[in-house]
């Protein structure tokens, strides 16, 4: 298994379609550190998490096998490829991995996956809405219907629909982690419609926490900053790969395993006081809130 803070080498911009497959990513993103100690945090619980497959997701789904859950990942069918390897890495640590491939723009594919993962694991506790997508573009006129209704389907649309798939099955002590990013808090001049449904994310995420704080299920966010992930690799210009995330003030971009600790923390019972509250992973950049 893969060890922690490796030695980095040069990334290579080779250009990938969307949504891009980690496994054909040079260097393979660090999605596993032994600096996650196993200690069955989650023994019995069941993770379901959007964008599994790959990247944050990933180092999410695994950071959460090592501590004991069972974990459903969805993903879209042709990341298959990645998903398997994220369902091997999760069972390396004697935990299940159910994978459910499909668009989670459709709001009925979304209420099968939830149903599914509960009648596999008998159980749902901790939901994680992880999947988004982003088509760079310069100007906001070169943004299309198509592509900004996409974009908030996915990004946005989506986390309706699963929360209300899953919330005849989550429970008191339950919980929900939106994936945000840093863009909803500076903005970013070429992302305008992803970062328009990241602000979403955040609003979403304190109100859902307030409509939920009676049943006693907690909802918070996590808003990365850069990390090299699949989403980077298949939308950047390759010779811009090279220096991705070095304007962060640690003067890189983060590794996967690195940004899901954050999610192992908003899950686990010491977080139990934090509720509709975001944590901000981004090397160092200071954001409003």
């Amino acid at each position: 298994m893969q060890k922690s803070k490796p030695k980095r080498k040069v990334r290579q911009g080779i250009k990938q379609q969307k949504p891009g497959l980690e496994e054909a990513m040079v260097p393979h993103p660090v999605d596993e550190s032994e600096l996650h100690l196993p200690v069955k945090k989650f023994e019995g619980k069941t993770v379901f998490i959007t964008g599994g497959d790959s990247g944050i997701g990933r180092a999410v789904a695994i950071a959460f096998a090592m501590q004991g859950a069972n974990v459903a990942i969805s993903f879209l069918p042709k990341e298959k490829r990645d998903a398997l390897i994220t369902q091997e890495k999760v069972e390396f640590y004697g935990q299940r991995c159910l994978l459910l491939p499909g668009n989670i723009a459709d709001e009925k594919h979304c209420q099968r996956i939830i149903a599914a993962t509960k009648k596999e694991f008998k159980s749902l506790d901790i939901l994680i809405n992880n999947a988004a997508i982003h088509y760079p573009k310069k100007s906001i006129t070169e943004i299309s219907e198509k592509q900004l209704r996409q974009t908030f389907e996915v990004n946005v649309f989506s986390m309706f629909y699963l929360v209300k798939a899953a919330l005849r099955y989550l429970k008191e002590g339950s919980c929900i982690i939106n994936t945000a990013s840093v863009t909803a808090y500076r903005g970013s001049a070429h992302l305008l419609d992803y970062s328009a449904t990241k602000g979403a994310i955040i609003s979403f995420t304190r109100s859902l926490s307030a409509s939920l704080a009676e049943k006693k299920i907690r909802v918070n966010a996590v808003a990365p900053g850069p990390v090299w992930t699949p989403l980077i690799a298949s939308s950047m210009p390759p010779k811009e790969i090279s220096t991705f995330g070095t304007d962060a003030p640690i003067g890189r971009a983060a590794e996967p395993f690195e940004i899901a600790s954050s999610y192992i923390f908003l899950a686990s019972p010491e977080s139990i006081f934090i509720n509709g509250q975001v944590l901000h992973p981004n090397g160092g950049e200071i954001v409003n809130g």
